[in-house]
């Protein structure tokens, strides 16, 4: 398989090669992003085999729209405090889903992470090819990678196509899990004192 590198104004050709359940490397405002189209398990199943990652561990859903999160998952208020706060941003909420996503596409689990990023060409995407699936573009277990150039040095000749860019950070995004409690499964970008804060 060829990997190609293409430019953020070559959108149409990203989105195009989305529709058709190939995985894409993109950069976001965190770090560098593997994605496809949300609703394809084959396309899904592509990131696991890519990753090399576990089955037991889902992989997030990201959207557009904040108002397009309770077609997915029931929000509670501390879940509406900091959708309202944080999104778009660099948070993933994870909350309890609804009946409309089977297991299948949360590796068997109860619960969905859901993330809105807070960057031009990601959000122009996922406006065009509507919700995807996506994690971080690494091997998993390794450092997540930050350019264009170290994604191509990883996964040449395992995907289809990289878009050109350098990530502005070094963080993944906070992942904070809602039911009755808020529990910070992950530290990332927002600090668990904002979060807190929000809460209150």
């Amino acid at each position: 398989m060829e990997t190609v590198l293409v430019e953020k104004k070559n959108i149409n050709e990203v989105v195009e090669l989305l529709k058709q359940d190939e995985v894409v490397a993109f950069p976001t405002e965190t770090v560098f992003g593997l994605g496809v189209k949300f609703g394809n398990l084959s396309a899904l199943e592509k990131i696991y085999e890519i990753k090399h990652r576990s089955h037991s561990k889902a992989v997030s859903l990201m959207i557009y729209d904040s108002q397009d999160i309770e077609k997915y998952a029931y929000v509670n208020t501390n879940a509406q405090k900091l959708i309202d706060e944080f999104m778009p941003g660099m948070i993933t909420l994870v909350l309890k889903k609804k009946s409309i996503l089977s297991d299948d596409f949360t590796a068997g689990l109860e619960t969905i992470g859901i993330r809105i990023p807070d960057d031009p060409f990601v959000l122009e995407l996922l406006k065009r090819v509507g919700p995807m699936l996506v994690t971080s573009a690494n091997i998993s277990g390794q450092e997540t990678l930050l350019n264009d150039l170290d994604v191509y040095h990883e996964f040449n000749g395992k995907l289809k196509m990289i878009v050109k860019g350098k990530c502005q950070n070094t963080l993944a995004s906070t992942v904070v899990k809602i039911d009755d409690d808020v529990t910070i499964l992950r530290q990332g970008c927002i600090s668990e004192e904002k979060i807190m804060e929000v809460l209150k």
